[in-house]
């Protein structure tokens, strides 16, 4: 999907709500069900563990990227449907080419960068244990750089995203 097509589809999607999980329905219990639990694709350990350099290597997800796939495959022709998938842990090992790196679970904003590595802590939706507000990060990639920006749930809710995002989400 190009820059611009992501730009529509922000646009298209204002207003409208996810219904996968109404609220009428989830909100008194129903009996059992079952979710799905992955942990620790950890891109980039396996060729790392292989070669015996676990603090460099890792730079070839292959192995990983098939694993995972096959995770998904798996989960996807489960009967009945799991009611949801839960992925923790390490994601990555190695980051070949990763600039940033984004994450939340602090319930406030952070970060810093390490080795030309930016790591990017956002604050929750829910428990606040900071002063920042309830909110979310939007992340705009282009093809020469990312873009992110923190908004309240009230301010991106009145004024949506700010125009300098919405221009780098158009250009092509």
């Amino acid at each position: 999907m190009s820059a611009a097509e992501a730009g529509g589809v922000f646009h298209r999607a204002r207003g409208r709500t996810l219904d996968a999980f109404p609220a009428e329905k989830e909100s008194e219990w129903k009996g059992p069900f079952y979710f799905i639990l992955g942990t620790d694709p950890q891109f980039g350990l396996m060729k790392a563990w292989s070669t015996g350099d676990c603090d460099n290597g890792g730079d070839e997800w292959e192995q990983e990227i098939r694993l995972t796939e096959q995770a998904v495959q798996a989960i996807n022709k489960l009967n009945p449907k799991p009611k949801f998938f839960v992925l923790c842990g390490d994601l990555i090992h190695a980051m070949p080419g990763v600039k940033v790196v984004f994450s939340g679970h602090y319930h406030r904003n952070a970060g810093g960068t390490y080795q030309n590595l930016d790591m990017v802590v956002s604050s929750a939706i829910g428990c606040q244990l900071g002063r920042d507000p309830h909110g979310l990060r939007v992340v705009v990639v282009t093809a020469e750089k990312i873009v992110h920006r923190y908004y309240s749930l009230d301010e991106l809710s009145e004024k949506g995203i700010e125009d300098d995002l919405m221009d780098l989400i158009k250009k092509k």
